[in-house]
């Protein structure tokens, strides 16, 4: 499969969503900037794709982005991150969505199971968040980090040089 069979366009994820519960397929999903791809980003999504039968990716929108990390961030383009997350192997599906909460992309992808980092717990985890996801039937699943391994840290490493 051609990795660009597997971005998804925003106004497509509605019929994308669909065509995956018509195969009784478990939809997880994540969501993030994923700027610089590194070794706890993909063992992150390794471990979410396991919770399920198909993986799908909510990509902060660059302006998101700058508005989560400030400016200088991100270091690459939305649709370069998108990309780069779609030739994973345990990725089904990449939507870049423009908001910097993920509540609209939640609503709309509808999962069966949500999975965020470590370092949220069910209760600092974005309520509304929350609330789409399981008004929706969906569970919310928290996947530890792997330690020390982070696109700031990365980018403090790079400084340095």
């Amino acid at each position: 499969m051609d990795f660009r069979d597997k971005l998804i366009a925003w106004d497509d994820l509605p019929a994308w969503r669909q065509a995956k519960r018509a195969t009784g397929k478990k939809l997880v999903v994540t969501n993030g900037c994923f700027d610089l791809l590194h070794l706890g980003h993909v063992t992150y999504l390794e471990n979410a794709r396991n919770f399920g039968d198909a993986l799908l990716i909510g990509v902060n929108s660059d302006a998101a982005v700058r508005g989560l990390k400030g400016a200088g961030r991100p270091v690459n383009s939305e649709a370069d991150r998108a990309a780069v997350l779609a030739a994973l192997q345990c990725v089904d599906g990449v939507c870049i969505f423009t908001d910097t909460a993920a509540t609209k992309f939640l609503a709309t992808a509808q999962p069966d199971i949500y999975v965020k980092g470590g370092d949220y717990t069910l209760d600092t985890l974005n309520q509304d968040e929350r609330r789409a996801v399981e008004s929706a039937g969906g569970k919310i699943v928290l996947v530890p980090f792997v330690p020390g391994k982070s696109t700031t840290a990365l980018l403090g490493k790079i400084s340095r040089l």
